[in-house]
């Protein structure tokens, strides 16, 4: 072998060495919040695929953290808020304890302003920072004030949230809170579409004097990949628990709004709603016997409940005599509350029915709101005494402390 080759050879297994420690370096100091990684495939394991800047709620953490917690900035001017709500695991229906919310958010000005003698890692996250732990029901509270949005700058009012479970390694970010009266929202949601992690992170105000109230659903996993159940698969028909209940536009056949294309969600989303719908396989004996059920919760709780049938059978559709079955239904039955209507099918885009994502094989769906967020679905329900006590266990369950408080002129 010629000098010229045996030097070439070592040339070459110098850069093969070179190139696997190199790479190994690369890899094995690689971070995604505070959790160490040693591969590209350990990366992509990491529940909620990391969180910038959430490995912050470490630093100051107190050994013994409340349900309940009251922040620098409820001292300091500006419109003071409570939020509060439950924290729920992955289906849902069954609250979470001892988790840990981690929160941070801008001053009445808009600033993370940072004070005296904070830790220097955290002054990014500013002075009004801290960490609830949920009770023994999911429940957690935050006295703070509305944050100020960024001055000069078009992103809304929001408040960070950071996730930390206790069977779960690494903590993970939620949603923002987002309040839905502050006229930069809609804009900045046309531009970046919420991620829903957690659930829908739109709150809604009521008023308890000058104190804006906002009751907030979290809904542990949702949205969050990697999250590792299997709860998490919606096999259900309709949207999830947590997510706010899409604004459509059925077509009205018996009710208040008969002969109208009135919103559900738009026109009455205060306080409770249910949505009842069937699809493609319809079984009139029984709905009949919900529709009565329905109707009899309705004026027992007034204004507090309102029920909307919305059928999509898409087989054999004609708008004229559906329009003509419901209303000859709506006068058997002799309701006065409750709202039937129609779409030509469950995926009807037009009506944007579509945005609910109901299964049109399923024997019905009831998504049941609170002022729109949705708190209960349930799938193929038959109409008998356990399922209406199921039904009026939901609307006990989650009305809530502030449920009667005056909502502002212009909430939605």
């Amino acid at each position: 072998m010629s000098t010229q080759m045996i030097t070439k050879k070592i040339y070459f297994h110098v850069f093969v060495i070179l190139l696997f420690v190199c790479t190994s370096a690369t890899i094995g100091n690689a971070q995604i919040g505070n959790v160490q990684i040693g591969s590209a495939q350990h990366r992509t394991s990491v529940v909620g695929e990391g969180c910038d800047g959430c490995e912050l709620m470490y630093v100051g953490m107190p050994k013994h953290i409340k349900a309940v917690d009251t922040s620098a900035g409820w001292r300091e001017s500006g419109t003071k808020l409570l939020l509060t709500g439950k924290v729920y695991q992955a289906d849902g229906r069954t609250p979470a304890a001892n988790v840990i919310l981690y929160y941070w958010h801008t001053d009445n000005n808009g600033y993370y302003s940072p004070r005296a003698g904070m830790d220097e890692r955290a002054k990014q996250h500013g002075h009004i920072r801290g960490w609830i732990k949920t009770d023994a029901e999911g429940n957690y509270a935050l006295y703070t004030i509305r944050p100020k949005a960024y001055p000069n700058r078009t992103i809304p009012q929001h408040i960070h949230f950071a996730i930390k479970e206790p069977t779960i390694a690494n903590e993970y970010y939620i949603d923002d809170i987002v309040f839905d009266d502050d006229p930069l929202l809609l804009p900045d949601l046309k531009r970046h579409p919420p991620q829903k992690r957690g659930g829908s992170g739109i709150v809604r105000i009521v008023l308890a004097g000058n104190l804006h109230v906002a009751e907030h659903p979290i809904v542990l996993g949702m949205n969050i990949p990697n999250y590792p159940t299997l709860a998490l698969k919606n096999t259900r028909s309709g949207l999830q628990n947590g997510d706010d209940s899409p604004s459509f536009m059925p077509f009205h056949a018996w009710g208040p709004d008969a002969g109208t294309r009135a919103c559900p969600v738009c026109k009455y989303g205060r306080f409770h709603g249910i949505l009842y719908f069937v699809g493609n396989k319809p079984n009139w004996e029984e709905i009949k016997q919900w529709l009565v059920f329905l109707e009899d919760e309705s004026l027992k709780r007034g204004n507090e409940l309102k029920v909307y049938f919305i059928y999509g059978n898409e087989i054999g559709y004609s708008a004229e005599q559906r329009k003509g079955a419901l209303a000859s239904i709506g006068k058997e039955l002799r309701l006065s509350k409750i709202a039937l209507t129609f779409v030509p099918s469950l995926s009807d885009a037009e009506s944007e029915v579509h945005l609910n994502k109901i299964n049109p094989d399923a024997e019905n769906t009831f998504i049941i709101y609170n002022h729109r967020k949705i708190v209960d679905t349930f799938t193929n329900l038959k109409p008998s005494a356990a399922s209406f006590t199921q039904i009026r266990q939901t609307l006990e369950r989650t009305k809530g402390k502030y449920f009667h408080l005056l909502a502002p002129s212009h909430s939605r």
